[in-house]
C-alpha cells in the first residue's frame, strides 16, 4: 500500500508558472540592447504565433523588438531577435509545459505505487510532486542538466536537505536544497528557470516552487527522473 503522510496538498494553478508570452524587459537590464536582425530565422513563423504576431515569416521590427525581449529576459545569446533554434527550443518547451495542464501524470510515467514521489519530466522540463495518482504539487517549470552535465535518470532518494546550502564546488548559494543523487539536488534560483544551456545537474527551480519542495519533501522520499531535456 502506498505511503501516506495527510499531509495538506498544493495544486499550482498554471496560470503562474508560464510567462506572458509578450514580455517586457525585467527590472535590471540596464545594458544597452543589442542591434537588432533584419533577416528571418529558420523558426520566424513558430514565434511570431508564439508571441501573438502577424504570422507571416517575414522579419519587422515589431517581430524582432518581441523576440529578442523574449531572449534577454531568458538569457538566450545574442539577443538579437532572431528566430533560431535555441530560441524556438524554449518557446516549444514552454507550449508543452502549458499543455500538460493539470494532469502532467497522463501517460502514467511516474509511479503511482510509491505514495510521496517528486517527479522530474526532462523532456517537458517539468516536475511535480504526487501522493500516489493525486498531484499534490505543481506542476512546475525547472531547468535541468545542460549537455554534458544531464540530471541522471531513474528511481532515486532524498537523502540530505539543507535550507542555507552552498556549493563549495560552484561557489553558489543554493537554496531549499533536497540532494537526491550524488551532487544533484532540487534548489532554488533567481535566473529564469528556462534559460538555456541548463545546470550542472541540479533541478533549477523558482524560489516558491522550491520552498514547497522543501515543505512537502522528506529524507527518504522517492524521486523519479526520466526522458531527456532538449538540446542534449
Amino acid at each position: 500500500m502506498a505511503k501516506a503522510r495527510g499531509r495538506a496538498g498544493i495544486v499550482l494553478g498554471l496560470a503562474g508558472m508560464l510567462v506572458p508570452l509578450t514580455t517586457a524587459l525585467g527590472a535590471g537590464s540596464a545594458q544597452a540592447a543589442p542591434a537588432c536582425t533584419a533577416k528571418a530565422g529558420p523558426h520566424q513563423k513558430q514565434a511570431e504565433k508564439f508571441l501573438g504576431l502577424k504570422v507571416d515569416g517575414k522579419q519587422s521590427t515589431a517581430d524582432c523588438k518581441a523576440i529578442r525581449a523574449f531572449q534577454q529576459r531568458h538569457e538566450i545569446s545574442p539577443a538579437q531577435g532572431y528566430a533560431g533554434t535555441v530560441t524556438w527550443r524554449t518557446m516549444n518547451t514552454m507550449l508543452q509545459q502549458r499543455a500538460a495542464g493539470t494532469n502532467p501524470n497522463k501517460a502514467g510515467t511516474c509511479p503511482t505505487n510509491k505514495g510521496r514521489i517528486a517527479c522530474v519530466d526532462l523532456t517537458r522540463q517539468l516536475s511535480w510532486i504526487q501522493d500516489g495518482k493525486k498531484l499534490v504539487f505543481g506542476p512546475v517549470a525547472v531547468r535541468t542538466g545542460r549537455d554534458g552535465a544531464e540530471t541522471r535518470t531513474g528511481l532515486k532518494k532524498v537523502y540530505f536537505r539543507n535550507i542555507d546550502h552552498f556549493s563549495s564546488l560552484y561557489k553558489v548559494p543554493m537554496p531549499y536544497a533536497q540532494f537526491f543523487d550524488g551532487g544533484q539536488a532540487f534548489h532554488s534560483v533567481t535566473k529564469s528557470v528556462w534559460s538555456p544551456p541548463g545546470s550542472m545537474g541540479c533541478v533549477n527551480m523558482t524560489p516558491n516552487a522550491a520552498k514547497n519542495y522543501w515543505k512537502l519533501l522528506r529524507n527518504g522520499d522517492d524521486v523519479f527522473v526520466w526522458g531527456r531535456k532538449p538540446g542534449t
